[in-house]
């Protein structure tokens, strides 16, 4: 079970949220701590769950995924097994970045990246579009990007 954050671990998790290429000889200073309790905080956190990994983010546009979608997704079958299933199968494909499952009219929304339209078209019909128990999707395609963050406020 995880404990309460502290003001120290609070702030490295602030830090590193921005920036986790820092050593922990660049963090205790930041932090006004020895580089050995910097350490072991950064491995609590670690073995707790709070920091659940460590990545580089990528510009997606110059890895060719400049086209980002929504889809809102709805099923036709609402039982426990007919949802799970569906979330089984839409993790394996490599485009779906993310999948929520909602409240309201639609079961699910998936964030899909794809290089363009006919890439996502190809995406839609041959992948999802062949899922079982889908009943309508709905797509939404990004214009414009005002704000991408990934750091959470602490």
């Amino acid at each position: 079970m995880s404990t309460a954050l502290d003001p120290t671990d609070k702030e490295i998790l602030r830090i590193l949220q921005k920036d986790a290429t820092l050593t922990n000889k660049e963090l205790a200073f930041k932090l006004n701590k020895s580089i050995a309790t910097v350490h072991e905080r950064i491995k609590k956190l670690k073995e707790q769950g709070y920091i659940k990994r460590i990545v580089a983010i990528l510009d997606r546009k110059k890895i060719d995924k400049g086209l980002i979608a929504f889809p809102q997704v709805l099923l036709k079958e609402h039982t426990a097994e007919a949802l799970i299933e569906f979330e089984k199968e839409v993790a394996k494909f490599s485009e779906v970045m993310e999948c929520f499952q909602l409240t309201g009219s639609s079961d699910f929304i998936l964030r899909i990246a794809t290089s363009d339209m006919d890439t996502y078209h190809l995406f839609l019909r041959n992948k999802l579009a062949t899922l079982p128990n889908i009943s309508t999707v709905q797509s939404f395609f990004v214009l414009s990007e005002t704000k991408s963050d990934t750091a959470y406020p602490i």
